[in-house]
């Protein structure tokens, strides 16, 4: 380094100089890509695990009794009628006229063809003698039309619908139809109820529960019999009764259900079909309901009133898993037994 000269000793300090930076440029740059990505993968990883953990959080949120239901699938496929008849039933409703047409056979196997749903005004005793003559006309005729046989339609007044005084109103039209008017009591129908959704496979670990708009029937196999009991129904809000008292009749009545049937729980009414659109897939007949708490954009006044029972039901009894039968209906139940 002494025999060169300034000039040289300044050209190799920035050869090396240079070198360094080149260095620094590839090597530092490539570490600094590489820590990049690291720090990408581990967001995306991070954001995945927290996605996993979110839905892992969701499934098992119902160790506590009062938490969510279960999301599980529910798996059964229902036997199908051999060598059918056509039956039809009208329902008379607290919130409107219902009508279903099943398939069914000598075991009591059936299937539903057709079912119509219709808002009435029978509780509010808003409902004209010829809203009920044009309506109860209509589905006679659609039942005709579809290969019932006129001995083969009956009608059905709900325990809920009973006790309005338009009840007489719709008697007295299908009087004058020739048609014979069936009442049930909230008893009955909560039998009933059971004997359309409950299958026999579950009868030893299950019991039902249909939120009407005038009352809600609990009920489940009890020995050789089914016990059913009444409570409020989803319109309980019109005559200013307390959520909270609801909340704890129903919680009382809930808590008879034995811990032995608190597996499964088969669900049905207006409210529930509510719910059940919400997260149903595809056409499956048997959809899951979500938590009670998973339900707040349904606001209206009615469909709160059926949440906060469907919530003292779950928190009462702990169950796991509410099922909704799309295909199901008190009526059908009526039908069965004829």
């Amino acid at each position: 380094m002494k025999r060169l000269t300034v000039a040289g000793r300044l050209l190799i300090t920035a050869l090396v100089i240079g070198a360094i930076f080149v260095g620094y440029k590839y090597f530092g740059g490539q570490q600094a890509l590489e820590k990049v990505a690291q720090e990408q993968k581990s967001t995306v990883d991070s954001v995945s695990s927290n996605s996993e953990s979110s839905e892992t959080s969701d499934a098992t949120s119902n160790e506590n009794p009062a938490a969510a239901p279960s999301k599980q699938a529910f798996d059964y496929t229902t036997p199908e009628p051999v060598n059918g008849k056509l039956k039809g039933v009208v329902e008379l409703g607290a919130s409107g006229f219902n009508s279903f047409i099943i398939k069914v056979d000598s075991e009591k196997r059936w299937k539903l063809e057709k079912s119509e749903f219709g808002n009435s005004l029978v509780t509010e005793n808003m409902a004209t003698d010829e809203d009920i003559r044009i309506g109860l006309k209509k589905y006679i005729g659609t039942m005709l039309d579809f290969g019932v046989g006129k001995k083969d339609i009956h009608f059905v007044v709900s325990s809920g619908a009973a006790k309005a005084d338009v009840t007489k109103k719709i008697t007295a039209a299908l009087k004058s139809l020739g048609y014979v008017v069936n009442q049930v009591t909230a008893e009955q129908e909560g039998q009933l109820a059971l004997k359309s959704v409950l299958p026999a496979d579950y009868a030893t670990k299950s019991f039902v529960v249909d939120i009407g708009s005038g009352n809600t029937k609990i009920s489940w196999i009890a020995g050789s019999g089914i016990k059913a009991i009444e409570t409020y129904g989803a319109k309980y809000f019109q005559e200013g009764t307390d959520d909270k008292k609801v909340y704890d009749e129903v919680s009382a009545k809930a808590k008879q259900v034995p811990s032995e049937l608190r597996k499964t729980a088969f669900i049905i009414g207006g409210v529930p079909f509510e719910m059940a659109k919400e997260v149903r897939k595809d056409k499956e007949r048997f959809t899951v309901l979500s938590a009670p708490s998973d339900y707040s954009k349904l606001s209206n006044a009615k469909s709160k009133a059926g949440i906060n029972i469907y919530k003292a039901v779950a928190d009462a009894t702990g169950c796991q898993q509410f099922v909704f039968d799309w295909d199901a209906n008190f009526t059908i139940g009526f039908l069965l037994t004829l």
